[in-house]
């Protein structure tokens, strides 16, 4: 294994836990801190992918993940009234890869510190400064203490503070949507698939998750905006009105503005991956549209990939060097695709549902056939 005594992972959200993980499982020793002061979770739902539960597979956390959620089976493509445009059968497409999971993000976290147990984790505190030099790097922390690591990982989502503090600011730019999200205890009827309706510059998706819930989401192709939480349920509402009855079960059964999260969708492009003993990883690395899903895949990847790295007999700059080459071209692949996705919500609907009906599989196939083989 590389030489190091100490590892600081910065972030408790998917990247950071997952990474937590797979280290203290080669026999690092490991500290974590997160900045919430309890554990909690932003946005609703999330879907695992095959890709990402193969990762978490290998860390014996598929289980605890899938008995929290709902394997999806198909994933539909159809058109604001709900008529079905293409469909993708999941289990033939990744051909025995894993299950893709639909899952609250909170039971996800929940399957996520299983991991952890036996990694000392400190909640309400982040990082405020650090100085490395050759051989390590020294901290100080927002609680006034200090530590000195081996080796650092910046696992603190698209606002990253280590981002900024050892490759100076970098904040994350608009993707041009926004987006809505929020849970419900019920699932419409007839319904258990993920399933994604398109209007006009925007789309709804409805997607099953475990426990009889069903998270819900829906995006539109518009600039930034600050969107209250006083009225926002019955916006949300009216901006989707007309779309299919699946849809309209769904916004009916929520009941008060504060059970929908809206966020602008952002994007970091960040070049440089790690400089000496600091490495990012997640969405302080390359967080994207969230057009694929793959978001939370590619963080579970990053971690399981670094992991692995730093398991050779190199030096700790060596096997960051071999993290990154392994990771960017897979990355940059999801961004990419996930872009496209974006520019084709923008089409006039004739023309995008037509193109959907014709070469949707084929397109589908194309995007994601580079993550069927492993990272």
């Amino acid at each position: 294994m590389v030489d190091v005594d100490k590892i600081l992972i910065v972030g408790g959200g998917i990247a950071g836990l997952t990474l937590a993980t797979a280290l203290h499982a080669q026999g690092f020793a490991v500290d974590l801190i997160e900045r919430n002061p309890t554990w909690q979770t932003l946005g609703a739902g999330i879907a695992v992918q095959p890709n990402a539960m193969r990762a978490l597979r290998a860390l014996e956390l598929d289980g605890a993940v899938a008995d929290r959620g709902m394997t999806l089976r198909h994933w539909g493509f159809c058109d604001r009234q709900g008529e079905l445009l293409c469909e993708i059968d999941l289990q033939d497409f990744w051909n025995g890869v894993g299950p893709f999971i639909g899952i609250e993000r909170a039971r996800l976290q929940q399957a996520l510190l299983i991991g952890v147990a036996a990694v000392p984790c400190r909640l309400g505190m982040s990082v405020i400064a650090l100085l490395q030099d050759h051989d390590g790097v020294s901290i100080c922390f927002s609680d006034g203490s200090r530590g000195r690591y081996d080796l650092v990982v910046g696992a603190d989502g698209i606002s990253s503070g280590v981002r900024e503090l050892a490759f100076g600011a970098n904040p994350p730019v608009g993707a041009g949507h926004i987006a809505w999200r929020a849970v419900v205890p019920m699932r419409p009827a007839k319904f258990s698939d993920l399933r994604f309706f398109f209007g006009d510059r925007c789309f709804f998706g409805l997607c099953p998750v475990g426990g009889g819930h069903t998270y819900g989401f829906g995006h539109v192709a518009e600039p930034h905006f600050h969107d209250d939480v006083r009225g926002r349920l019955a916006r949300l509402r009216r901006r989707f009105d007309g779309f299919a009855d699946s849809v309209q079960e769904f916004l009916a059964a929520l009941e008060c503005d504060e059970q929908v999260h809206c966020s602008t969708v952002e994007w970091v492009d960040q070049e440089e991956w790690h400089r000496g003993r600091v490495v990012l990883i997640g969405d302080a690395a390359h967080a994207s549209s969230p057009m694929m899903g793959q978001g939370g895949g590619m963080a579970m990847e990053d971690a399981y990939v670094l992991a692995e790295c730093l398991r050779s007999p190199d030096t700790v700059e060596a096997a960051l060097d071999r993290y990154v080459t392994r990771r960017k071209p897979r990355v940059r692949w999801v961004q990419q695709e996930s872009l496209a996705v974006s520019q084709i919500i923008g089409l006039p609907s004739e023309t995008r549902d037509a193109a959907l009906r014709t070469r949707g599989e084929e397109m589908f196939r194309h995007r994601f056939r580079p993550l069927i083989a492993p990272p």
